[in-house]
């Protein structure tokens, strides 16, 4: 019997044609002693990692060969959270660890052992045959290699999750039609905004009902090409579901929101799997937000981000701007889907906007609802409404303004208390067990 641990590694190096890989190095200005190096580092890795029990956290250059620190997987939970450290130690670790997993994991010498004396970790050598060459695409392979075998935070990402309108509901068939279908559609809008040299570097996994989706990209035209990609998708849905016969096109509902998460590998056999998944803020409060959502709504959360369409390698946007000013900077770049087919025809004109509302003060502003979800935990939303014109005749995409709720309006009553000394009844306490249980269970959307 062969040692799972004498296994060839499968690694994202060996996986060039792969739409799985982030940020790929070019393979091809790799010399070969450069990529006999990213092997033997893969292989040592791999051995190291023990299939989950350890992970990576930062790496440093040495003369013969790297330096990387390993920890057991459960450690960096242990390390935020030991019952004896103040709860203000507990809070600076959480935002150690944090930006030590995000971005680049390459440290300087004195950066890397000042990491390790933090920790209490003792580092770990690699010995290599030859040194790693100072070149970014020999330093961007082994940045590759590091985040698959360790876990990694991004603080702000944009994400969509789809989800299919009574999936249990429908037969096995059907379910696995309408996965298909909702595949496709990503595909097909990634192709059509490929053509028009809009590149979405898009992963995704299943929710068992839907996809959460997001670009491997980071920063501001990333979250913005992101979310016209969701309406092409969207979009795409909707006229195959027209067309359609059958159950074999779901009825989706659709959420966009802007957060962070953490990014894992999780083990796959022997290995570290070559897809990427994503758990933390974002995913939650897009879980939250479709909770509610009614078929063929689509909802954007509240967030602040970088200003859409003024980041350059150079210059970054200094103010965060709303929800509101990212979907406004969006509309105006849906011109560049114009002339797109959908079903047959081409996009004249394509443009999107939220649901707005007239305020006390005589101004229309988007209206915002408030999501009360099953933990009593309030999520913000707008809901989004798209229009797209194809010789002559227009398809709204969303939900309407008259089918949205409206603001909660108390009924006035109040509950008298019983007499001073008197025990509540019987009823009373069923009645009270009842309210209670209610309250506990409750979700609601209203407007603000």
């Amino acid at each position: 019997m062969s040692n799972p641990d004498d296994t060839e590694p499968v690694s994202p190096l060996d996986t060039e044609g792969s739409d799985a890989q982030e940020g790929k190095a070019p393979l091809d200005v790799i010399n070969i002693v450069q990529r006999g190096n990213l092997k033997a580092l893969e292989t040592t890795l791999r051995r190291q990692w023990r299939m989950g029990q350890n992970i990576v956290l930062c790496w440093s250059a040495d003369e013969r060969g790297l330096l990387v620190i390993l920890v057991p997987h459960y450690f960096l939970g242990n390390y935020c959270a030991a019952a004896d450290t103040p709860s203000g130690a507990v809070e600076d670790n959480e935002s150690f660890v944090r930006a030590l997993i995000s971005g680049k994991r390459r440290k300087t010498r004195d950066e890397f052992f000042e990491v390790s004396r933090r920790l209490d970790i003792s580092p770990t050598f690699i010995k290599l045959d030859t040194a790693l060459a100072e070149e970014p695409p020999v330093l961007e392979a082994v940045e590759q290699v590091i985040k698959r075998y360790g876990l990694s935070y991004v603080e702000s990402r944009a994400v969509f999750l789809i989800d299919i309108v009574d999936f249990s509901l429908h037969t096995p068939f059907e379910q696995a039609s309408q996965l298909n279908s909702l595949s496709y559609s990503l595909n097909s809008a990634y192709n059509k905004l490929l053509a028009q040299h809009i590149e979405i570097n898009f992963a995704r996994t299943s929710t068992g009902d839907g996809y959460y989706v997001w670009n491997r990209d980071l920063g501001s035209a990333a979250n913005q090409d992101l979310f016209l990609f969701m309406c092409l998708v969207v979009a795409d849905n909707a006229t195959a579901q027209a067309a359609s016969r059958g159950k074999t096109v779901p009825v989706i509902r659709t959420g966009y929101h802007i957060g962070g998460h953490y990014e894992l590998y999780l083990a796959e056999g022997v290995n570290p799997s070559v897809f990427s998944y994503i758990v933390g803020d974002v995913t939650i409060e897009l879980a939250r937000m479709l909770d509610l959502a009614q078929p063929n709504q689509l909802l954007v959360g509240e967030f602040h981000c970088e200003q859409a369409g003024v980041e350059s390698s150079t210059v970054k946007s200094i103010t965060a701007v709303p929800a509101t000013s990212f979907v406004r900077a969006c509309d105006r770049k849906l011109h560049t889907l114009h002339g797109i087919p959908l079903a047959g025809k081409t996009i004249d004109v394509m443009a999107c906007r939220f649901t707005e509302g007239m305020e006390k003060d005589g101004q229309m502003r988007p209206r915002r609802f408030r999501i009360v979800d099953k933990h009593r935990l309030s999520h913000f939303v707008y809901n989004l409404q798209i229009e797209i014109e194809q010789e002559g005749k227009k398809l709204l995409l969303g939900l309407p303004a008259e089918q949205l709720p409206g603001r909660a309006v108390s009924d006035g009553k109040t509950e008298e208390p019983s007499p001073p000394g008197e025990a509540p009844s019987a009823e009373d306490l069923i009645d009270d067990l009842s309210g209670l249980l209610k309250k506990n269970t409750v979700r609601t959307i209203v407007e603000e």
